[in-house]
């Protein structure tokens, strides 16, 4: 007897959601790396290796962060473990006078 197929789980689901998300932020983060390089480099003309490779990590690194957070928020929102957390039963609420 054939078996039916295994219901899709939704935590792998969201993984990959988040991963397929990561993906194209990594493109806009390596993008606003090389403008803030280029910027960087338009404004003195002694320019040290040092600072270019310093400001491509901190603006690739923080675009990465703030999209993985922001992805995170979205995920959770989207898979209804915010209600759970401000659902509050009937005993706990108190009077309602």
């Amino acid at each position: 007897m054939p078996r039916p197929d295994p219901i899709p789980s939704p935590r792998a689901s969201a993984w990959r959601r988040f991963r397929r998300i990561m993906r194209w932020m990594s493109l806009v983060a390596i993008a606003c790396a090389a403008a803030a390089v280029w910027f960087v480099s338009q404004g003195e003309s002694e320019i040290r290796i040092h600072m270019l490779i310093a400001t491509a990590l901190g603006a690739g690194l923080t675009v990465l962060m703030g999209a993985a957070l922001m992805t995170l928020a979205f995920l959770s929102s989207s898979s209804g473990h915010d209600d759970e957390a401000h659902r509050v039963s009937d005993d706990k609420q108190g009077p309602t006078d």
